[in-house]
């Protein structure tokens, strides 16, 4: 059932769990979501990225619609959020299009254009009803807050927090965005000291990259929303290039993206029996 995604998130935050959140771009990947989550018993995020949107020709609609019609018969709880978004105009689209959230990126500004941004992006999405996610700029001059090697520091986070009014903050603490391989060593006790310091849930970028054990530990010592999205797009395409490999005269899509839709809805089970246990 559609559920928004504040509520998701309230709750694993005061139980002390996660909630897993996924990218998606076609409907396979949405269909496998749900799948996954009414496997296992758990609620998801059905991510929707600013990339995504512009593959879509720079329409959210036709791929929300499908998200949200796929949420309302769900067996599972799923929101839909909008992930990375870059501009105005789809922050301002995100309540038309069915979302209840929006991750509003402006790292790539400096940090004071960043908090201002920011700050007018959350004063306009509260007045919508909408829960807002973002992210720390530069570091101490080392690179966006999901550069390999950037960490994220308790103190800036927090006053991040205060000045913008955000609900969430995803935090640079040893992950980084597109990993192919689980790979990535998270700093637990920065977490925990984040965790602390920080009064709203904390979100995990790049989460395709950490071991499903390590991800269970994040959620132990603080994370709260684990996006995941380059896991399920190896998968996908993995299916894919084996069903034509095996098969090599198919012709009718079906054939490997029934595979390639099973495929990802093993990752997407894994992942959230690993960060909701």
């Amino acid at each position: 059932m559609l559920t928004p995604t504040a509520d998701l998130i309230a709750e694993a935050y005061a139980a002390g769990t996660g909630v897993g959140a996924f990218n998606v771009l076609t409907l396979e990947h949405v269909q496998a979501v749900s799948a996954a989550a009414e496997l296992t018993g758990r609620p998801a995020i059905l991510q929707i990225s600013h990339n995504a949107v512009r593959h879509h020709h720079d329409d959210v609609t036709p791929l929300a619609d499908a998200a949200l019609a796929v949420a309302r018969q769900s067996k599972a709880r799923l929101a839909l959020h909008l992930d990375h978004v870059e501009n105005d105009d789809l922050l301002h689209r995100t309540a038309d299009c069915g979302a209840s959230s929006v991750m509003y990126d402006a790292s790539r500004l400096s940090d004071e254009e960043n908090v201002a941004a920011t700050r007018a992006a959350v004063e306009w999405a509260h007045a919508q009803g909408l829960f807002v996610e973002a992210e720390l700029g530069e570091i101490g001059g080392k690179g966006s807050a999901h550069t390999p090697g950037v960490r994220t520091d308790p103190e800036q986070a927090a006053a991040f927090v205060a000045a913008t009014g955000v609900d969430a903050l995803a935090v640079a603490v040893g992950s980084s965005h597109a990993m192919r391989t689980r790979s990535a060593e998270l700093d637990l006790d920065l977490i925990a000291r984040i965790r602390a310091a920080v009064p709203v849930p904390l979100v995990l970028h790049g989460s395709s990259g950490v071991p499903g054990e390590v991800l269970g530990a994040a959620v132990a010592h603080g994370m709260t929303k684990i996006n995941v999205g380059t896991l399920l797009n190896v998968a996908f395409t993995g299916a894919v290039t084996a069903t034509l490999r095996d098969a090599p005269t198919t012709v009718d899509p079906r054939r490997y993206l029934a595979a390639a839709r099973e495929a990802a809805t093993t990752v997407v089970a894994d992942c959230l029996r690993a960060t909701t246990a």
